[in-house]
């Protein structure tokens, strides 16, 4: 860590807590000193904190997750929304509702309706389509939607990790990403607990300049990790400089196993046939055999070496030769 950013977070007052009479004391590690009734964070371990998060948070990015950042008090609700925004990252600053990470399906149906309502209010009809109470409903709710969801409409799965601002303010979704088994990177005053955070940064949850410089921190860490993704693999081309037209696109080869498919199915067919063929001629040696043996009747076609002088073989099936 730079002295910069040390001398930063010290001006901003990251290292002041909570009255001392309202401290929890899991945080007993994390405090410094008492002064006037007040706790004073640990800087060391603030600065721990937050180097063990951005490196974890640029890990998780650079391995294609996302990060879903969390803060709905009034001192982090620009702050998270900037910083989400600047890393291109996902990010709740209004009401968490329940079952954002546990009912993320309901959540996706919410946005797509959050989708119809505005193809719906871009399109013709909606001059002349729809009564004013119809219109004034509609409204509502799509506003509605766009200020609770409006930072999760690109979330398409559930996130890697998550950034919480107040981990007392913030229990509903701590609980659900607990319950999913998704890492939480806390910041946590004096009052809170640091169980409830997969990685803890002891620090001033209140105070809006060292808010800003904490997620500041963590969302340039996911934006290091968005450039470490590797390149996605683009789709192979096959194209014949000779033929006219744009080169084709094969879909794994589809076509050509079709074609072996067909082919065996066809000498499958061929092998059949010439079953059948043999079976029809076993038959006609059967009848062979009937007509040597005079049992046989006209069925059978006599032998050469058995047949009279002059005499025309019989058709098989058909009437005796004349003589």
């Amino acid at each position: 860590m730079s002295s910069e950013l040390v001398r930063e977070l010290l001006d901003a007052g990251i290292h002041f807590g909570h009255r001392s009479s309202r401290w929890n004391p899991k945080m007993a590690p994390y405090i410094f000193d008492k002064r006037n009734g007040i706790h004073i964070v640990d800087i060391r371990e603030t600065l721990k904190g937050l180097l063990r998060a951005k490196k974890f948070i640029g890990r998780v990015v650079s391995e294609n997750g996302d990060i879903l950042f969390v803060g709905t008090k009034r001192q982090a609700r620009d702050i998270v929304a900037k910083q989400a925004e600047r890393c291109n990252m996902h990010y709740v600053n209004e009401r968490w509702l329940g079952g954002t990470l546990t009912n993320f399906r309901t959540i996706r149906s919410r946005l797509q309706r959050l989708e119809e309502l505005e193809g719906l209010m871009a399109g013709p009809t909606w001059e002349g389509g729809f009564s004013k109470k119809m219109k004034s409903t509609l409204t509502r709710e799509l506003e509605k939607i766009r200020k609770n969801l409006s930072g999760v409409r690109k979330m398409t799965r559930l996130p890697g990790a998550l950034v919480i601002v107040d981990v007392r303010k913030e229990q509903n979704s701590v609980r659900e990403a607990q319950s999913l088994g998704i890492p939480t990177i806390c910041l946590i005053d004096s009052d809170s607990d640091p169980d409830m955070a997969s990685i803890a940064i002891p620090g001033n949850d209140d105070a809006m300049r060292a808010i800003d410089v904490i997620v500041r921190e963590l969302a340039t860490a996911a934006e290091e990790g968005l450039r470490a993704r590797p390149p996605m693999p683009e789709r192979t081309e096959e194209h014949d400089p000779t033929a006219g037209g744009p080169p084709v696109r094969r879909r794994g080869g589809r076509r050509d196993g079709g074609d072996r498919d067909r082919g065996g199915r066809g000498g499958d067919r061929g092998g059949r046939g010439g079953d059948r063929g043999g079976d029809r001629g076993d038959r006609g040696d059967r009848g062979d055999r009937g007509g040597g043996g005079g049992g046989g009747g006209d069925r059978g076609v006599a032998p050469p070496e058995l047949a009279p002088a002059g005499a025309a073989p019989a058709e098989v099936g058909g009437a005796p030769a004349q003589a």
